[in-house]
């Protein structure tokens, strides 16, 4: 009896394991960047369909509704639909998703929350995006297990990030070393901590 059970046991730690792959490459997928695309349809809603693919939500200028459904993105002329922003709240967005990222002009507000994809160098990358350094003010990061002192000291080049909230983040070790340091090379940020 004792085999028997172990072989069971066996079999479904295995089933999880491919299941856990599974969804991994899935969303991997979700995260392939089509270059193509993104210059038939421009890049807000080249974004927008890889964003609510993988889960989030964004919001257009001009509107108050958040779109979640990728069916319902709203058709127009081109380029006439501006992404203001974006809640990746436990969405599958990764680090080979954020060339997407590149065109966006108008995106003030992005929240990272329960994002098991979101590390250090996906906020790397974000902050090395020159149209968000110029329009992004407003940002949290929450729960976002893989995110270290490393990745919140990159949004430094967020040059106009006047918020900044942060919460539940295990991977800060020295958070008043971290803020001072963001807070020098951005005097106007307001950072708002939740870390204990």
């Amino acid at each position: 009896m004792g085999l028997l059970s172990r072989t069971v046991e066996a079999v479904l730690k295995q089933r999880e394991g491919s299941r856990r792959h599974f969804w991994g490459w899935l969303n991997a997928v979700f995260n392939r960047v089509d270059y193509e695309r993104i210059k038939a349809i421009g890049p807000d809603r080249a974004a927008a369909e890889w964003l609510l693919r993988c889960g989030a939500k964004v919001r257009f200028e001009g509107f108050d509704r958040w779109h979640h459904d990728y069916n319902g993105l709203p058709t127009g002329p081109l380029g006439r639909y501006k992404i203001q922003a974006i809640d990746a709240t436990e969405s599958c967005i990764m680090y080979k998703g954020f060339d997407y990222l590149d065109g966006l002009k108008y995106v003030e507000e992005i929240k990272f929350n329960k994002c098991i994809y979101i590390e250090d160098i996906c906020l790397e990358r974000l902050s090395s995006i020159e149209n968000l350094q110029a329009s992004l003010y407003m940002m949290e990061v929450v729960s976002c297990g893989n995110v270290t002192d490393k990745g919140i000291i990159a949004l430094h080049k967020l040059r106009n990030l006047e918020y900044l909230f942060l919460s539940d983040l295990p991977g800060i070790k020295d958070k008043q070393t971290t803020v001072d340091r963001l807070q020098k090379a951005l005097p106007r940020l307001d950072v708002v901590l939740d870390l204990d």
